[in-house]
């Protein structure tokens, strides 16, 4: 809005660069154009101000489509005065000298006219087009009719009014005919969710499985390693086992020759013991017989006295040797008697 100072009974107005201000003086034109500054009497002045630049207008049509449910789109659009004294002259642009501000609104009366206009032509494209096609393809359709519709609105042009564009936002149905819409997409949706999850787990399930089947044909090739393992160390047993029982065979079979000769040699050095005894024997029973033979050869004259004297003799060599001989009174007494032949003492 156009700046407004006062001093001393005058106003002085200061202008932007997007604003087209007009200034009559006593129902005469005296400024006219954008980024103006100058001083005037409130009592003799007209003001206007139009602005020039770009505005954005949200626009929110409601339509029902053919099959009768109603329909909200959702649009922009972009407009500018491209002829700022038409528009001042068809649209009260007037400005107070006091304040600056616009007496009228008259952008909610150009904001009213776009509107309509957009409503009009995007209800006739929507009433002949079903609610699913609107949702899928009235986008295109309502931009191109609303867009042709406002190029060839003959109020516009007369008011200054240039659209610059328009873009459709959305179109959105009421909410509960859009939950009954999105249902069978969700449901679509969830399906395909849970068909992603069931060969998920179809997946995880088989590789479980494959696993499960390597773990056992693992364990199984393992078990059949252990039965060979086992087998092997029996077969090596059982030829350690025969080997030893070889062995022992063999230590026995020399064990039972050596004892064999052992005791044959035995049996031959007793026997050889046995022949030289005898024969020792023998000799030493010739010998003494020879020997006696002689001695009795010897003595075979001699007195019967000196024989027995002799045998004492001979008798008394194999009698024990004699340290200590205890003689007691009774003994001495007993021999006395008998080399007297006396009694023996009692």
């Amino acid at each position: 809005m156009a700046d407004i100072s006062k001093r001393f009974g005058r106003r002085h107005l200061r202008g932007t660069s997007s604003a087209w201000v007009r200034h009559h003086r006593a129902g005469k034109l005296a400024h006219e154009g954008t980024g103006l500054s100058f001083w005037f009497r409130p009592l003799t002045a007209a003001l206007s101000e139009v602005p020039v630049d770009d505005r954005e207008l949200a626009v929110t049509i409601h339509a029902r489509t053919a099959d009768f449910q109603d329909l909200a789109v959702q649009s922009t659009l972009t407009y500018r005065i491209a002829d700022p004294t038409r528009a001042a002259e068809r649209i009260d642009f007037s400005l107070d000298p006091d304040t600056g501000t616009w007496r009228a609104a008259p952008l909610d009366q150009l904001a009213g006219l776009l509107t309509e206009t957009a409503q009009q032509h995007a209800a006739e494209v929507l009433a002949s087009t079903p609610l699913a096609t609107a949702l899928t393809e009235g986008v295109t359709a309502v931009h191109a009719r609303v867009t042709e519709g406002l190029a060839a609105e003959p109020r516009l042009p007369a008011t200054g009014v240039e659209v610059v564009a328009l873009r459709i936002v959305a179109l959105r149905p009421e909410p509960e005919v859009e939950r009954a819409l999105r249902t069978p997409t969700r449901e679509r949706v969830q399906q395909e969710a849970d068909r992603a999850t069931y060969e998920r787990r179809a997946v995880a399930v088989e590789r479980e499985r494959a696993i499960a089947e390597n773990e056992l044909a693992s364990k199984v090739e393992l078990a059949r390693r252990e039965e060979q393992l086992v087998d092997q160390r029996g077969t090596n047993a059982r030829r350690a086992a025969e080997e030893e029982a070889a062995a022992d065979a063999v230590r026995a079979e020399a064990e039972a020759a050596r004892t064999v000769r052992l005791a044959e040699a035995e049996a031959t050095r007793t026997r050889r013991l046995a022949e030289a005894e005898a024969e020792g024997l023998r000799t030493s029973g010739e010998a003494r017989a020879a020997a006696r033979a002689a001695w009795l050869s010897v003595h075979e004259g001699t007195a019967p006295a000196t024989l027995h004297a002799l045998s004492i003799d001979r008798a008394a060599e194999q009698l024990p040797r004699i340290e200590r001989v205890t003689v007691t009174p009774d003994t001495v007494a007993d021999l006395i008697g008998r080399f007297t032949g006396g009694e023996p003492r009692a």
